[in-house]
């Protein structure tokens, strides 16, 4: 077999369809011998949790590399070796307000957004995301990817006084302007994977597997490439595929077309009691009629092939929008709604309640994490090159303070993060320092972030305990 080295930027192509590729080793310089290896890219995303923390179920026990894992934080044993547990970090921007519409919108911007009904809509600053895909964003297909799950809320929160604009945007590309996110799986692949075909419904082949499209390209690809490569390209097809189908299966499941098979129904039912009617108006729809996990996880696969691709290396996902009233009775039929229980005021019941929301949140992060180490890049994962932050603007629901924030950070961030820990900082430490140092990683020469005062300290040795 005689094979050549090929182009990082080398893409599938079939029919107007264009499909990025993972890291391969063809991919390496052809003079290896003289030639360093080729460092793979970091990426960064956000997952944002409404609605704060059960504070009494969530710090782990112990600090640096001998801490345990909380009951809130359970869903992520496994991941000890990959994870920052960051503790005392603060907005101090966001302390005033409201209870959540400060605390959400300035969330990755640390400003004090400007209080209005929906006139004059202001964050005050540019989301770290955003200076981030405004920096390197040129060096990949997208240069950001947003995705949620609920759509934008609007109207006004008669409580505070501020427009729900706020609540359903962590994202900012300047101080008045909120970049929106995608909450629908097929438009999201379709963006990730079919840039560039026609508009739905104006060409059949579009609506063909995107794969059927590329076969022939993947095939002569694969004649390229070494044994190392070939089961590489494959796996990465087998994940596209798996993704496109779960969502194929769930768009005829809600077009009422899937056949009417026994095994095919009892597949419909069980899938039923663990997803919710994700395509239908969430104002509409009734809160009790299912589990959302699986919208939220394709999703999170999608993420995930965004970054094994390097189609965007900046990625933000909203669990739900600040206030959300989402049920969880599909968890326990005696759970209700996610705000409500936020606000136990000491209700051991509902904290109880409260702890199993949480930890089902942290079971998706475990979720992406584990699908972000399984893909293989270089001499290590994509995980091993990326920061995963996951957390909320809020410490307790019933609060609303933004003090001592929950905040997970996963990831090596291409070997200048060493994992495995706790790190338990002073009192008020701003989170505006973890912004920086997470800038200055992906390349962005930021003096200052916000109210930082340098970067976290501790991140890359066990100096903080």
């Amino acid at each position: 077999m005689n094979l050549r080295p090929i182009s990082r930027r080398t893409m599938l192509q079939g029919m107007g369809v264009t499909m990025a590729l993972p890291w391969l080793e063809a991919m390496q310089p052809a003079a290896r011998a003289l030639a360093p290896a080729r460092r793979a890219p970091v990426r960064m995303a956000f997952l944002y949790m409404a609605n704060g923390v059960n504070p009494h179920t969530w710090t782990p026990e112990g600090a640096g590399r001998g801490f345990k894992l909380s009951p809130a934080l359970a869903p992520l044993a496994g991941f000890e070796d990959d994870l920052l547990v960051l503790s005392n970090l603060w907005n101090g921007a966001t302390n005033t307000g409201d209870g959540h519409y400060v605390k959400t919108a300035g969330w990755l911007t640390g400003t004090t957004i400007t209080k209005t009904t929906g006139a004059e809509i202001r964050s005050n600053g540019v989301s770290l995301d955003q200076l981030v895909a405004q920096r390197i964003g040129n060096l990949t297909p997208l240069p950001s990817l947003e995705l949620g799950i609920e759509p934008v809320t609007t109207g006004v929160d008669i409580n505070v006084g501020y427009t729900r604009l706020y609540g359903s945007h962590i994202s900012w590309s300047s101080p008045s302007t909120p970049v929106a996110k995608e909450i629908n799986p097929r438009l999201a692949f379709d963006r990730l994977f079919r840039s560039q075909a026609g508009a739905a419904g104006s060409d059949p082949a579009r609506d063909r597997s995107v794969l059927d499209l590329v076969l022939a390209d993947a095939k002569r690809l694969r004649g390229q490439v070494g044994k190392n490569d070939q089961l590489k390209l494959d796996e990465y097809l087998e994940s596209v595929r798996a993704v496109e189908q779960r969502i194929e299966f769930e768009t005829r499941r809600k077009a009422g077309e899937v056949l009417a098979d026994p095994l095919a129904l009892a597949a419909v039912e069980k899938l039923d009691r663990r997803i919710t009617d994700y395509f239908a108006d969430p104002a509409q729809a009734s809160e009790r009629s299912g589990n959302h996990t699986e919208h939220v996880r394709l999703m999170l696969d999608i993420l995930a092939l965004a970054f094994w691709t390097d189609s965007t290396r900046v990625g933000t996902f909203m669990f739900a929008n600040a206030v959300s009233g989402r049920n969880f009775s599909f968890l326990d039929p005696a759970l209700g709604g996610h705000h409500q229980t936020s606000h136990h005021e000491g209700d051991a019941t509902k904290l109880g309640h409260y702890t199993r929301m949480v930890a089902w949140h942290v079971e998706q992060y475990a979720y992406l994490l584990g699908r972000l180490r399984s893909f293989r890049e270089g001499d290590g994962t994509v995980l091993d090159h990326a920061m995963i932050v996951f957390g909320a603007g809020l410490r307790d629901g019933n609060s609303h303070s933004p003090r001592n924030l929950p905040t997970l950070l996963a990831g090596r961030g291409g070997g200048t993060l060493a994992t495995g820990r706790h790190l338990s900082y002073a009192p008020d430490t701003p989170l505006a320092n973890l912004h920086l140092a997470m800038l200055r990683r992906m390349g962005v020469p930021a003096a200052r972030f916000s109210d930082s005062t340098g970067e976290l300290p501790g991140l890359e040795h066990a100096g903080v305990a």
